[in-house]
């Protein structure tokens, strides 16, 4: 790879190193990384879009660096990669940054190919494609067959409940953010402001899914995780079509899948996830909290056998 380095981008790279992934350099005191570009090719002009608008907007985001041919992606054994030019790759953003942030970018109307929100369809295409997976694949994995159930079910709730919020309260003055894929916690610059994250969706998108991370990071983060969903709430109001959005979202178990597909590709051991099913009655509980903390705010739909 330093060879391409070199051709490509006229950068003499004295040490490279590989993590998770991606080839990393330091020059000119900033952190380099070349990436495989994972997303269709016919979203890369909305992501550059986003990334001219945001630095208009004087928000430091991770550069996509040209090529000698003046492209933006690079062409490895017949596989695109980008250059990402990051500062301070290491600095963390919290739910109150993420407030902000999302608030700096909206989307006026739905043409963006970033646009997002059909969250019910991409859940069921998913948790159809993960059963027939483990039907196929997954009948030596004994975590995964004796767990795997759960957390279809908590799926199947979600999908459910963003169905009834689609049918009683969507309307098309909901408002559409700049959000991510997805979000972690520790949630650092280098994953953040990371362009190949970009997407277009509800803000209480990004909200959840830093939430679910948080909580499921480390035992001491599970009280933290609760407060700062109240301070959201209370900074932050909703129409009733968000709040029941951010509930579903807080039930669909992405933090379960996210890491059983990492098991079935053999990039992780199925143990990591038995530190995740230790405590889902733990996140039952949260999830209670949860719920009666939304419905100050809004009569959202009560799921049963979650809150007795």
């Amino acid at each position: 790879m330093k060879e391409t380095i070199k051709y490509y981008y006229d950068i003499d790279v004295d040490n490279l190193e590989e993590i998770d992934g991606k080839y990393h350099f330091k020059f000119q005191n900033r952190d380099f990384f070349f990436i495989y570009y994972n997303r269709d090719i016919d979203e890369l002009d909305d992501i550059i879009l986003c990334i001219n608008d945001m630095k208009q907007k004087g928000i430091l985001v991770n550069d996509i660096v040209l090529n000698r041919n003046q492209q933006f992606l690079t062409k490895v054994d017949e596989y695109n990669y980008i250059l990402m030019a990051v500062s301070n790759a290491s600095e963390e953003y919290d739910i109150f940054d993420i407030m902000n942030y999302n608030s700096k970018l909206q989307l006026n109307n739905k043409n963006s190919k970033l646009y997002r929100n059909n969250w019910k369809n991409l859940w069921i295409q998913k948790v159809d494609y993960l059963e027939y997976q483990i039907r196929e694949l997954g009948l030596n994995k004994s975590v995964i067959k004796d767990s795997f159930s759960y957390y279809v079910g908590l799926a199947e709730n979600a999908i459910s409940y963003v169905d009834n919020a689609n049918f009683k309260y969507f309307t098309n003055s909901v408002n559409i953010v700049l959000s991510h894929r997805r979000i972690f916690y520790p949630n650092y610059k280098l994953n953040f402001m990371n362009p190949l994250s970009f997407i277009f969706d509800l803000e209480v998108r990004d909200i959840a899914e830093y939430l679910k991370s948080l909580f499921f990071s480390d035992d001491e983060f599970e009280d933290v995780a609760f407060e700062d969903l109240v301070y959201y709430l209370k900074l932050r109001r909703l129409s009733i079509y968000e709040y029941s959005m951010l509930y579903a979202r807080l039930l669909y178990p992405s933090y379960y899948f996210d890491i059983y597909e990492e098991v079935m590709n053999k990039d992780r051991d199925e143990e990591d996830l038995v530190l995740i099913i230790n405590k889902n009655q733990k996140y039952e509980e949260f999830l209670k909290k949860t719920y009666l903390e939304i419905t100050k705010y809004a009569p959202i739909e009560k799921i049963d056998w979650l809150i007795s």
